[in-house]
């Protein structure tokens, strides 16, 4: 009797243990998750996430990026640089590897650095012309906006001036600045040296040593393009402009702004 009890209860285990097994599905997380370049089957505007923290955005095109920021005073700024290829509006940038090429152009264009996404893309993003920065379709994503002079000059003002913003706005250690020496990052805006394309037989330079990241403005009676430059062994951000409208070939990096948002 005593047998009997115990192989039925032993048979009632197993039985509750499979039924269990079979209900219970494991929670997968998402955390540290980073979504790049996901292509989908519509030109729809795609939500990625509806959180309250605005890390998620939507861009109207065939392409998910994910975009973390950081509040730095009263701006909030990507930390990572631009990596799309399309338009606002879904209209495709070209992806320009040919030397020839990339200096003929006149209209905007991208590429990676020295023509390596393999390498270089995850990291760095991709390197656009400044007739990519300027054309009306819209480089930034819906919500973003290329930085202007003034906007930039915000962000540094709050950060101390020109002549000590660059340590606060790099990304500190030797993974990717090479000599790594003056960086603290405390603003968390996260520089990378990404180096640039040139208007000179679109040749590629500087990698791990400087940064080049656009503006938004244009001079009207040159044509000139501002940009921002940090570099490996200086504190400083310098603030340049092209020399003159051809040499918005140069190829540089893009940090997106979040648009204002009015209090509710």
């Amino acid at each position: 009797m005593k047998k009997i009890i115990i192989i039925t209860f032993l048979i009632y285990v197993f039985l509750l243990c499979q039924t269990s097994c079979k209900n219970h599905t494991p929670e997968l997380s998402n955390e540290n998750s980073f979504i790049d370049s996901i292509s989908t089957k519509s030109n729809e505007s795609v939500p990625l996430n509806n959180n309250n923290n605005n890390n998620f955005d939507t861009i109207n095109n065939t392409q998910i990026t994910y975009l973390i920021d950081v509040k730095i005073c009263n701006q909030i700024w990507a930390i990572k640089n631009l990596d799309v290829s399309t338009y606002r509006n879904g209209d495709p940038i070209p992806k320009i590897t040919d030397n020839d090429e990339w200096l003929a152009l006149r209209t905007g264009a991208y590429c990676y650095y020295n023509n390596d996404s393999v390498t270089y893309a995850a990291i760095y993003g991709k390197l656009y012309n400044g007739y990519a920065v300027t054309d009306p379709r819209g480089l930034a994503p819906e919500g973003w906006h290329i930085p202007s002079n003034i906007e930039w000059q915000t962000l540094i003002t709050c950060l101390g001036g020109s002549a000590v913003a660059g340590e606060k706005m790099k990304e500190s250690g030797k993974a990717h600045w090479a000599y790594n020496t003056i960086s603290t990052n405390s603003s968390g805006w996260t520089g990378l040296p990404g180096g640039h394309r040139s208007p000179n037989y679109g040749q590629f330079d500087n990698i791990e040593i400087k940064g080049h990241w656009w503006s938004s403005n244009v001079n009207n009676k040159t044509g000139e393009l501002g940009f921002r430059t940090l570099l490996y062994d200086e504190n400083y951000i310098g603030a340049r402009g092209t020399s003159n409208e051809n040499d918005q070939s140069f190829g540089f990096s893009v940090r997106c702004l979040r648009d204002s948002i009015a209090p509710q």
